[in-house]
């Protein structure tokens, strides 16, 4: 019989460890689950309240609310949230309340669920689809939801819920622009939070050309000259170097006393000759310049005062900034481009968007791939002639964001890497390449020890297979797009 050595000991260990958070994890949102179940109870409490005296409803509901905000230390839009999920889970989501009741959901993958079921609800309320069109709804987000993150789940959601209800997505988006607005809230120690409600597609942009600024700031912290304030004692009467004629006496003068040059003017340096910074640099007479210590999140709260307050990001902030433009990618039908008809397009990774504004994008667009999906709406190649081209468009347009399990990094922050490393025999083929951010490229890095390294693996429909050091396999499909027909 063979001895078990100290690494199997390792990882037996490690794998007990995993398996009892995900158990853990799993008892949390069943737990999760329970109060909401709490919640619809004490609604059906609400409610008889409300129909014994009706005209203290308002009354009836924030007193509730605030008990419960109270009781549990929780804010009180917290728990204005999630009175609505549990009502909306009993009344409308049977089988994700059953789902989230069975800890294979979180709660905030309900809660994603159920933003993106409000136009679904609205829909078969104006009699636009059947009832039966929520479980529908349900189903299809389920297949998505119990096996991927919420974040993931949230655009899948709402292209769910869009296809379902048609072209009902499209007049909502346009309802919603008129609800553009800033609001400035402060939140104590001479700050505030400056809330823009913009279209997604617009918030999005901001987000990633503030990004991009950011980092070429953070790149160029070092070859910035530091910008001195003005000399205390320099004043009109002051002599300047350019007053003086080569002839004049006083002109040598400046130059034996010792000076200091400074965009094209001269002043005395009192410290000439005394002090060689090269041989002393600490002595207390030298000023020194601290340089750019922000955070990446300082930077790009900087950049967007400076944007929103100057057009234009101040010198301060560096230079070649004005070169950088925000970047998006949408998908939209080619009969919808040519406005013969006003199906959805799709904000990718975020969403439906409105066809009219996918247009106006369309008519500023510098570069274009065209798809073709199959019936199941998976792409399978576009229509670029040149094969490398031809590969990236691929890639980008499948992948959409990095392709390790629950990632949202979107594809132009990620680097595309061969699966099968290249340097061991792996081809550049399609089914050999996919997106990886570089925090989750660096885990599969030859360099790491085995103990520590994972390794990623491609199935010819695109689906990936990581493999932990544990030998755990987690999978993460390709994602589909949503037809809208």
């Amino acid at each position: 019989m063979a001895q078990r050595t100290d690494l199997d000991l390792d990882l037996e260990e490690r794998g007990r460890l995993l398996d009892e958070w995900v158990a853990t994890r799993h008892q949390i949102a069943a737990l999760e689950a329970k109060s909401y179940a709490l919640l619809v109870e004490r609604i059906r409490v609400h409610d008889a309240d409300v129909s014994e005296s009706p005209h203290h409803r308002d009354a009836i509901y924030r007193s509730m609310i605030a008990e419960y905000a109270a009781a549990g230390h929780i804010p009180k839009g917290s728990i204005e949230y999630a009175f609505t999920d549990a009502r909306t889970l009993s009344r409308a989501l049977p089988a994700v309340f059953a789902s989230f009741a069975a800890g294979s959901i979180t709660a905030h993958h309900v809660r994603e669920i159920v933003r993106a079921s409000e136009i679904v609800a609205d829909a078969i309320r104006d009699g636009r689809v059947e009832a039966a069109t929520m479980g529908l709804y349900e189903a299809a987000v389920l297949v998505v939801a119990e096996q991927d993150t919420a974040s993931r789940t949230k655009p899948h959601a709402r292209k769910v819920a869009a296809r379902l209800v048609g072209q009902t997505v499209v007049e909502t988006q346009r309802r919603a622009a008129s609800e553009r607005c800033i609001t400035v809230r402060s939140v104590g120690d001479g700050l505030a939070a400056l809330t823009a409600i913009l279209p997604e597609w617009v918030a999005v942009a901001i987000s990633d050309r503030l990004t991009q600024m950011a980092r070429h700031i953070d790149r160029t912290r070092e070859e910035r000259e530091p910008i001195l304030a003005p000399l205390d004692d320099a004043s009109e009467d002051s002599l300047w170097l350019s007053d003086l004629s080569p002839e004049d006496p006083r002109y040598d003068s400046y130059f034996d006393a010792g000076v200091i040059a400074a965009d094209g003017t001269f002043v005395t340096d009192p410290l000439a000759g005394l002090i060689d910074p090269m041989t002393d640099p600490t002595s207390p007479d030298i000023e020194h310049l601290s340089g750019d210590t922000r955070t990446f999140d300082q930077i790009r709260a900087d950049l967007l005062s400076d944007l929103l307050l100057s057009t234009d990001p101040s010198e301060a902030n560096g230079t070649g900034l004005r070169n950088i433009s925000a970047r998006i990618q949408v998908t939209v039908a080619a009969s919808t481009l040519a406005g013969e008809d006003d199906r959805p397009a799709e904000l990718d990774g975020h969403g439906p968007l409105d066809p009219d504004v996918a247009r106006g994008l369309a008519g500023r667009c510098s570069g274009w791939s065209r798809l073709f999906l199959d019936a199941t709406g998976l792409v399978t190649e576009t229509d670029s002639y040149s094969p490398t081209e031809q590969m990236r468009r691929f890639l980008r347009a499948r992948d959409e964001h990095c392709r390790f399990p629950g990632c949202r990094m979107p594809v132009h922050r990620c680097e595309i890497d061969h699966n099968h490393d290249h340097a061991r025999g792996g081809r550049t083929r399609i089914d050999n390449l996919s997106h990886f951010c570089t925090t989750h490229h660096s885990l599969k890095h030859p360099d790491i020890d085995e103990r520590h390294r994972w390794t990623a693996r491609q199935a010819p429909d695109g689906s990936i297979t990581w493999t932990s050091p544990l030998g755990r396999d987690y999978v993460d499909p390709p994602r589909r797009r949503v037809m809208f027909v």
